[in-house]
């Protein structure tokens, strides 16, 4: 029997507005729905769930990396809307989408409490599963962070890295400040703030593992007759107790002696060698710790020296978020 339901283009229009479906699965819902709006909305979140466990098992490594910050600049909040492709990444109503998203997130202290949250007359969650049907992609959140402190500031790059960070004093320009280091760890991927961060076990164990690379590259690079790279002992600031670094500066002043130099010139000359020798030994600290780090826009200065020309503030705070 033909199918009779009436369907008017403002009703398709409305269903588009609430929904983001095209305008044949918007037409298609309200016939299946009798033109019953709610019903309709339900018939298409139907149609995401049957998409959503037909994708389950696809990477979703494309999306858009998006941040948040509140209007005192005291909370951020930065996510991963991901997708399966990057035509589907690039698409307006997609990155309306994410804003959406974001907008909610900023004003919700777990991603638990996000998905849980109200979008319309659904939840978030729900609308990530309406929204996998009318996409026809596995969308998910893959990400959520938030950080509240006195100031936070964020930076996002092309939509496919994001980083908040937070200050414990908010500063004159402390949104140039937080640009700069949220660009920092954006670049770098720091993982902890300070080798006082780190768990011995995992410096341990680092240590036994970089040695036995280098140990490896010695026996090939020997074997063709050329220079052997330097063994180190240690790779982190964690690892140089007083005890360490007594030792050290005894064989600099063991390496001047034997060199001849006069030892009333040697003060003038160990702050260089400690300085080397600690630079040589926390290879770590400069991978992993944000305050250790080079400064992107000043290799001159570490990340601590650079904040350090800001005078009374400290970074308390920083995460990272990216897409795959």
């Amino acid at each position: 029997m033909e199918n009779t339901v009436k369907i008017s283009a403002a009703d398709v229009k409305k269903l588009r507005e609430a929904t983001g479906a095209g305008m044949m699965d918007c037409k298609k819902a309200l016939v299946e729905a009798e033109g019953n709006f709610d019903k309709a909305i339900e018939v298409l979140r139907k149609k995401g769930q049957k998409v959503a466990a037909k994708r389950a098992d696809r990477e979703s490594s494309e999306g858009v990396a998006i941040t948040k910050i509140n209007s005192d600049n005291t909370v951020g909040v930065a996510i991963v809307l991901a997708c399966e492709t990057d035509f589907v990444a690039k698409n307006d109503t997609y990155k309306a989408l994410a804003e959406e998203f974001v907008n909610i997130a900023i004003n919700h202290s777990s991603k638990e409490e996000f998905l849980a949250a109200s979008f319309g007359n659904m939840t978030v969650a729900e609308k990530l599963i309406e929204q996998t049907g009318v996409i026809g992609e596995k969308i998910d959140i893959t990400a959520f962070e938030r950080i509240e402190a006195p100031y936070v500031g964020a930076y996002t790059h092309i939509g496919k890295i994001a980083a908040i960070v937070g200050l414990n004093n908010a500063i004159d320009k402390a949104d140039v400040l937080t640009k700069d280091i949220a660009m920092q760890v954006a670049s770098m991927g720091a993982t902890t703030l300070s080798y006082k961060d780190f768990d011995p076990a995992y410096v341990a164990s680092e240590t036994e593992a970089r040695i036995a690379v280098i140990e490896k590259d010695n026996i090939e690079l020997g074997r063709l007759g050329k220079t052997l790279k330097n063994v180190p002992k240690y790779i982190s600031m964690a690892q140089l107790t007083p005890e360490v670094l007594a030792q050290a500066e005894e064989d600099a002043k063991a390496e001047l002696k034997a060199e001849g130099k006069p030892e009333q010139i040697w003060d003038r000359i160990l702050p260089g060698k400690m300085d080397r020798f600690i630079s040589d030994n926390t290879t770590l600290d400069k991978e992993q710790c944000l305050l250790d780090q080079d400064f992107i826009k000043d290799e001159k200065l570490n990340v601590a020296g650079y904040i350090n020309t800001y005078g009374d503030v400290a970074v308390t705070d920083f995460i990272r978020v990216s897409l795959g």
